[in-house]
């Protein structure tokens, strides 16, 4: 047991720390290679790691690939002149614009296509207004992803993997929960947020940009997210998946635009961070060998024992204990062993929702938290920007924690 704590430590460890600048994906699954040659787990139960995260990957692929699509056609380009042109100059504007727009994409999308989709159409945007710095306006991409994840059920894929034993909440009894919380986690991180970056926007100026040419690709690009985001909110209420229609709407829509360009997959598929994929691999098999470890088991045990001893006052000490270790292991794991533990443990509603708002907003502590937080970094790399840990994780104490904390009091 103690031997897999440790590799999973270390494993864990490489992935923020990106020892000799190698992608995270190596280090997540160099130690879930680890685990297997040292015996922690058995390759059928390493390979049960790597299956219940296959509707995530089909998620994600369908994103990418609607993403890479929409950057390819122009979409990006022609929202970056909207965004400009209705900021009328405004730096400030301009950030709270980005920032109503994230809400929405998390919503109704999910944080990992806030990630995936909305930070190349800000640094577009960026780009397009020629503002001295983009950091402060694609920090909102970072940060709205995971703020604004517990609204619905499918604006975060943790918040199905939480609830995948069954005991999902109608989508009526959610929003009872969740909707003041949830929205005071928007406000609050818009508020801190705001204030971090209120000397830099202040310092900033900003050009409208030409309006771009909307052509018919593009369009149709358009179409398909939003008839996507339709779809994940029918399969939502329906209790479907969402990995298989996300796959279905990005595969449809990639087809259908190269056949009307005429154009080959081969640059499209080339662009798109497939090392994602064995990255989220790695950690579901690392959160597996901690479950063999009989880690669920003693947590379960645990959450029963604060449960009874602090009937006030537990949810929101759960709440905080659980948003510190998704910054260890990642929230997607997490979220399966934090749903093993609240359904052993039998919580009631308000630990639940504790323990959901503890996976759901602690990932803004640090950049390997949350995987939309992941895909956001990728997409930075992309453009050449920079972020090291240590700098997110600074500037995460002060946008997190009061957002934790007030959501949780209020939940």
């Amino acid at each position: 047991m103690i031997l897999t704590w440790v590799i999973s430590a270390l494993t864990v460890l490489g992935v923020v720390a990106r020892p000799f600048r190698w992608p995270e994906a190596v280090w997540a699954v160099s130690g879930a290679l680890l685990l297997i040659a040292v015996g922690s787990i058995g390759y059928a139960d390493a390979w049960s790691g790597v299956a219940k995260g296959f509707d995530v990957y089909l998620f994600l692929i369908g994103m990418m690939m609607l993403s890479e699509l929409a950057r390819q056609q122009g979409l990006f380009d022609w929202l970056a002149s909207v965004a400009t042109s209705h900021a009328n100059g405004s730096p400030r504007r301009l950030f709270v614009l980005i920032y109503a727009v994230g809400i929405v994409t998390t919503v109704f999308l999910s944080n990992d296509a806030t990630a995936v989709v909305l930070t190349p159409a800000v640094y577009a945007a960026c780009r397009a207004a020629r503002v001295k710095d983009p950091l402060p306006y694609l920090l909102i991409c970072a940060f709205i992803a995971n703020a604004a994840s517990v609204v619905l059920p499918i604006s975060n894929p943790a918040n199905l993997v939480i609830f995948s034993n069954g005991t999902m909440p109608s989508l009526t009894h959610w929003l009872s929960m969740f909707a003041l919380p949830s929205a005071t986690a928007i406000v609050v991180t818009f508020i801190a947020l705001y204030w971090s970056q209120r000397s830099a926007l202040a310092a900033d100026t900003i050009v409208a940009a030409e309006s771009a040419a909307l052509g018919s690709s593009a369009r149709l690009t358009g179409i398909a997210l939003v008839v996507t985001a339709i779809v994940m909110v029918g399969s939502s209420v329906l209790g479907w998946d969402l990995g298989p229609p996300t796959f279905a709407a990005g595969l449809l829509s990639t087809t259908l635009v190269l056949l009307i360009e005429r154009k080959g997959p081969q640059m499209l598929l080339r662009d798109i961070s497939w090392s994602v994929l064995p990255l989220v691999a790695g950690l579901f098999v690392l959160v597996e060998a901690l479950e063999t470890s009989g880690l669920v088991e003693w947590l379960a045990s645990l959450l029963t024992s604060v449960t009874l001893a602090f009937p006030a006052s537990g949810p929101v000490a759960v709440g905080a204990l659980v948003a510190l270790v998704t910054n260890l292991v990642n929230n997607l794991p997490a979220g399966l062993v934090a749903g093993g533990v609240v359904h052993s443990a039998q919580g009631s509603d308000t630990m639940a929702g504790a323990v959901l708002i503890g996976i759901d907003l602690g990932p803004n502590l640090s950049i390997t938290g949350s995987l939309a937080t992941i895909l956001w970094l990728n997409a930075l790399r992309r453009e050449g920007i920079e972020m090291t840990a240590w700098a997110f994780m600074k500037l995460g104490a002060i946008v997190m924690t009061p957002a934790l904390l007030a959501s949780l009091l209020v939940l």
